[in-house]
């Protein structure tokens, strides 16, 4: 009963267990100093202290005091209690008051204290050994005698009658001093190799370290490295801008006069000949012959300028200089300095990929629309179709018949295109109007049915399949603020990033992304364009056996953005995506777009 009383007396009342440190506090109570250190951290939170037994309160935190008495009691052998040693091994021979053993006879399976020992049998048989409770595991399990020997053909111990007459009569034997030494000697090797394999281990472990201490500073070398090449990249371009534009600024103004006084002779030639009209007019009216015939002016009148084929050949020469300013003036100039800023920093430093987008030969630095067609080396290189100036078009470029030429760079088209988008391909945020025209993206999920031809991400594609012929059509993009418009083939990806339109081989679009920047994708490569699609209507040309995708901006006047041209190998399907906010694209239908065209249209 006391001892169970002494227990309770040494157990915390936080933890229920036996004290671990035991402080303290100033009303006499004890607890683990983690235990009551834990207890006093939450009351910190609360802005108050109490000793968790009684309840006392103190006016700031209390200091922890060691409790010297009861760590001595915790601390003391538990031992000395009931006749025992360190191992815990009574005599069995003590009847009231058990001594601890201090050896014990493995024959008589029996531990003694000192005061048995000395009147116990003293023959060779009966052998000592330290203190154990475990004296059945030094005797055989069969034959009951001491285990002496080491059978080496099944790894274990007999005695002498096993060897003699039992199972393991006539193997190979050795005593239980031998085979411990041979078993000590391969753990003691065993041991030096752990030794040098963890020496060798922490070796490794320190050079990781050291690396890994390098590795920001390297990283921070290459990072300063990149971010100067690219200021330097910016500078140059920077300088190429203003070069270009003093270069085609001076020719250009030099056109602009000339234009400026043709226009002004024109304008008084047309004035001379309204004034010879209005008297030609008048003299038809004149019903009397004779003052028709002696009109002195009517050589005059019937005369017709000399003059006319010279400002015919002038107003054409004017036309022609001026278009070629347009593209050929800039086109000298920014491909040579491009080419030296792709070659001094771009081709240097990032060998073996694309300088642009349209490029198909990996590694080189031609700014060609079509590299994989060869030119002589005299031909002078020109600018890519997607740098080129392109010219205004005309109500003639966009509604003309089918099988019309190519007028001024812009493809003649055979009229305007329904689309309808198919709800089927349509991500499952996407949401698609009943008659399948307009495209939302929602918060919430439309729990579409998943389906081999559905895409992951925000985007459908039309139920309409092109794989000839010329036609166009037209989306409205102000609903969404980040959107792709443009073509894809029906073997793209349906899941993942690279599924996107412009990610792939197999699409090409024109979109808008974050800070309101415009751009064409193809294959992962995106080409920024200037401004931005103003009238927030744009319009999309295919012509597909000439292998053409023309996005234009339908604004006043009509505005070129981008033409892609490849090879296309397989149907095309036209393609919407919408970014992560809420908002909508609307395929336009009816007639085309045509408002705010210019009055010569």
């Amino acid at each position: 009963m006391a001892s169970s009383h002494l227990k309770e007396d040494l157990e915390c009342s936080v933890c229920l267990n036996v004290y671990t440190d035991p402080v303290t506090l100033t009303c006499g109570h004890n607890f683990c100093r983690d235990c009551i250190g834990r207890v006093l951290d939450t009351q910190e939170e609360d802005g108050g202290y109490s000793c968790p037994e009684c309840r006392e309160e103190f006016k700031k935190r209390p200091r922890l005091k060691k409790n010297i008495t009861l760590c001595q009691i915790l601390e003391a052998p538990q031992t000395t209690q009931g006749g025992q040693d360190k191992t815990g091994t009574s005599c069995t021979r003590c009847i009231h008051t058990p001594a601890p053993a201090v050896k014990s006879y493995v024959m008589c399976e029996a531990s003694l204290c000192g005061n048995h020992l000395r009147v116990h049998s003293k023959s060779p048989e009966h052998v000592l050994c330290d203190p154990t409770t475990s004296l059945r595991n030094k005797k055989c399990s069969v034959h009951k005698k001491i285990l002496e020997y080491y059978c080496t053909e099944d790894e274990t111990c007999i005695c002498m009658s096993c060897r003699l007459d039992g199972e393991h009569r006539g193997h190979q034997v050795e005593t239980l001093d031998e085979a411990s030494e041979k078993k000590k000697k391969k753990l003691r090797n065993v041991l030096q190799n752990l030794m040098t394999e963890r020496e060798e281990t922490e070796r490794r472990v320190q050079s990781l370290q050291e690396h890994r201490r390098k590795v920001p500073g390297k990283a921070d070398g290459e990072t300063e490295s990149v971010t100067g090449l690219l200021r330097n990249l910016g500078r140059r371009l920077e300088d190429l801008k203003k070069r270009v534009r003093r270069e085609v600024s001076v020719p250009a103004e030099q056109v602009s006069l000339s234009l400026s006084d043709m226009i002004q002779q024109l304008e008084t030639k047309k004035e001379e000949l309204s004034r010879k009209m209005e008297d030609i007019e008048e003299l038809c009216n004149v019903t009397d012959p004779l003052t028709v015939l002696q009109e002195s002016d009517t050589g005059d009148l019937c005369d017709t300028e000399d003059g006319d084929d010279e400002d015919r050949e002038r107003h054409d020469k004017l036309l022609h200089n001026g278009g070629d300013l347009a593209v050929g003036g800039m086109s000298h100039t920014s491909h040579t300095g491009l080419s030296d800023i792709m070659s001094g920093v771009i081709v240097q430093k990032c060998p073996g990929t694309h300088v642009y987008p349209h490029s198909t030969t990996k590694g080189e630095g031609h700014i060609n629309a079509e590299p994989s067609r060869k030119r002589p080396p005299s031909t002078p290189l020109k600018e890519p179709c997607w740098r080129r100036p392109q010219p205004t078009p005309t109500i003639q470029h966009l509604h003309s018949q089918a099988g019309g030429p190519n007028v001024g760079g812009v493809q003649q088209t055979s009229g305007f295109t329904d689309i309808l988008l198919d709800e089927r391909t349509a991500g499952s945020y996407l949401h698609i109007s009943d008659d399948g025209k307009t495209a939302s993206w929602l918060s919430k999920s439309q729990n579409h049915p998943g389906t081999p031809e559905r895409f992951r991400c925000s985007q459908v594609i039309s139920s309409q399949r092109f794989s000839s012929g010329r036609r166009y059509w037209e989306v409205d993009v102000g609903g969404a603020e980040f959107w792709t418009v443009g073509m894809c083939y029906p073997s793209i990806d349906r899941g993942g990033r690279w599924s996107l339109i412009g990610y792939n081989k197999k699409s090409w679009g024109l979109g808008r992304g974050w800070g309101n920047q415009y751009s064409v994708k193809h294959d992962s490569n995106e080409v920024p364009l200037p401004g931005d699609v103003s009238s927030g209507r744009v319009r999309i040309d295919l012509d597909y056996e000439a292998g053409r995708i023309s996005f234009y901006d339908l604004c006043d006047p009509i505005r070129h953005l981008h033409t892609f041209t490849t090879t296309f190998t397989e149907p095309l399907y036209a393609g919407v995506y919408i970014g992560g906010l809420e908002g909508c694209i609307k395929i336009c239908g009816g007639k085309p777009h045509v408002r705010n065209l210019p009055s010569d249209w």
